[in-house]
């Protein structure tokens, strides 16, 4: 004890000695490898770090069983591009219009915490002192939550971290304005400071370009434009010009097309290979195949022997299955009627990249055919556009045979086959051809732009689920089951999905009132505001 005592006074005497005892001990202990707040400043490390869960939270690409229940199970199977060939909880899900809440929520959480809450602190941080930084936190948030709007409709938008008015939502309307003017002010302010780059050790688009992150926010209010163009056409042409008169322009070539990178791995990879959950959808067979693509051999292969344990259902040709079965007659469980159904098409490797695609060229190019429809300045030529959108998409997926695709005027979208139930069978939906018709009513060349569109987008199902609402187009196969109870129309289909139980429980006040700006109940047979009933024209 006597020892320990005095090594005690010897050290106080020492302390006393010397200017800080504490400081020299702290700075002793410090591990020269660690950065200090300082260092982080220096180089915006600071502010950086929230970007990234920014990019791989517009959708959750990991775990892959997020991406499957925010994206896959829903929009990608809405929209007619792929279908589950299990029926999961026995039939009664989301593609049979049974709603689990379970997997809705994801839609709404994993963007809200993870895409609202850092595009927050962001805000706060660089506002006013790093505006470029600000800028692209806003392109975005809005590239994020406009999904979330056309799923839901109204949400939390503008008072998001406002604790004056917590939990409060926009209604659709409102916040689509809200959209147009963060894409106004960031558009300004990276043209402001078009040539620096202090965004680029965070970038996973484009390497810190400012003059492609102007023409994606550009592009992104002509296709949010082009969304509202029924609701609200004045402001619709209005936004729409904004963009197609800006002297830096749209996204005109596939490198300036908006793809998330640096991912570990596609989640639609694990979904459709290692787990078997997803196969091409009926419509896709019945267009592609019917058209006779050569895009479809890029976005779709034969399942073959080795994939798992199971060889095509039709060897020597692509199968999709039908949107919405149920668990079928005859089979005892899922997995029993699944082992049939897995023998269907699986999506193409050259889907499955490490990257995530959002926006691409051809996109903006249909985009453009359409605003020229619509008689809108700067638009170009409606027959040149849409021709370029096609082309452009070839040019994507390096298929050939474009000049001789888009003279075709004889193909149109096939009947389908199911070979493993006959009850399945249904006739095409269209009759609509793919070489441009300028004796065509508009509604018509409506069809064949957006049908397109559809097709060039594979495989991103929240665009083109939208798409199909907005306009009625490409004409996609209903469910076989439609287990709603009444409330959504077969033939109409899924409008949107309910406010989630996350916000039932934690929001109710907000909901209640959130309701109050729908055009009916909160149910998933009501549309949207910028989705209105009736021709497009």
């Amino acid at each position: 004890m006597k020892r320990i005592i005095k090594s005690v006074m010897l050290l106080a005497f020492a302390c006393l000695s010397i200017i800080s005892c504490g400081e020299d001990l702290e700075e002793l202990n410090q591990n020269p490898r660690n950065i200090t707040q300082e260092q982080l400043e220096i180089d915006f490390q600071d502010i950086g770090a929230f970007y990234k869960p920014i990019f791989e939270n517009i959708y959750q690409y990991t775990p892959p069983w997020s991406f499957q229940l925010q994206q896959n199970l829903n929009a990608d199977v809405f929209s007619g591009y792929m279908t589950n060939p299990r029926p999961f909880v026995a039939g009664a899900n989301n593609t049979t219009y049974n709603l689990v809440s379970g997997w809705n929520d994801f839609i709404w959480s994993v963007p809200y915490s993870n895409v609202m809450n850092n595009a927050k602190t962001i805000e706060d941080k660089t506002k006013t002192s790093i505006p470029e930084l600000f800028a692209v936190s806003q392109i975005l948030k809005v590239t994020a939550m406009h999904r979330v709007s056309d799923v839901f409709g109204p949400i939390v938008y503008t008072n998001f971290g406002d604790l004056d008015n917590p939990g409060q939502y926009d209604s659709q309307q409102e916040t689509y304005n809200a959209f147009f003017v963060d894409l106004e002010e960031a558009i300004q302010i990276l043209s402001d400071n078009i040539d620096n780059s202090r965004f680029k050790p965070f970038d996973l688009v484009y390497g810190g370009n400012y003059t492609n992150w102007i023409k994606y926010a550009n592009s992104l209010r002509l296709r949010l434009a082009i969304r509202i163009s029924k609701a609200d056409p004045d402001k619709a042409k209005t936004e729409a010009e904004k963009s197609l008169s800006h002297p830096i322009g749209v996204i005109e070539i596939n490198p300036e097309g908006f793809f998330v990178n640096g991912i570990l791995d596609h989640p639609i990879k694990t979904i459709n290979n290692s787990w078997g959950d997803i196969r091409m959808n009926a419509s896709m067979e019945s267009i592609l195949v019917g058209y006779e693509d050569p895009r479809t051999d890029k976005y779709f292969r034969e399942k073959v022997t080795g994939d798992t344990e199971t060889a095509p259902i039709v060897p020597g040709s692509l199968k999709g299955i039908r949107n919405g079965l149920p668990l079928l007659a005859g089979y005892a469980d899922e997995l029993a009627q699944k082992a049939d159904y897995i023998k269907f098409a699986v999506i193409h490797e050259s889907i499955l990249t490490p990257r995530v695609q959002l926006m691409t060229a051809a996109e903006v190019f249909f985009l453009k055919a359409e605003a020229g429809l619509r008689g809108w300045v700067g638009a170009g030529d409606v027959q040149a556009n849409y021709e370029l959108g096609v082309s452009t998409s070839f040019q994507q997926h390096q298929a050939a045979g474009v000049a001789g695709y888009i003279t075709n005027s004889t193909s149109t979208p096939m009947d389908y086959i199911d070979p493993i139930n006959p009850s399945n069978n249904i006739a095409a939906l269209s009759t609509i051809t793919i070489a441009w018709d300028e004796s065509a009513s508009n509604e018509e060349k409506l069809e064949r732009i957006i049908t397109q569109k559809w097709i060039a987008m594979f495989p991103e199902g929240q665009e083109a689920w939208s798409e199909y609402r907005r306009t009625g187009y490409p004409k996609i196969f209903p469910v076989v089951s439609n287990q709603s109870g009444g409330i959504i129309d077969t033939d109409l289909q899924i409008r949107r999905i309910p406010f989630v139980n996350s916000e039932l429980s934690t929001n109710a006040d907000g909901v209640a009132d959130a309701v109050t700006k729908l055009a009916g109940p909160d149910n998933a047979g009501t549309r949207l505001w910028w989705d209105v009933p009736g021709g497009n024209f």
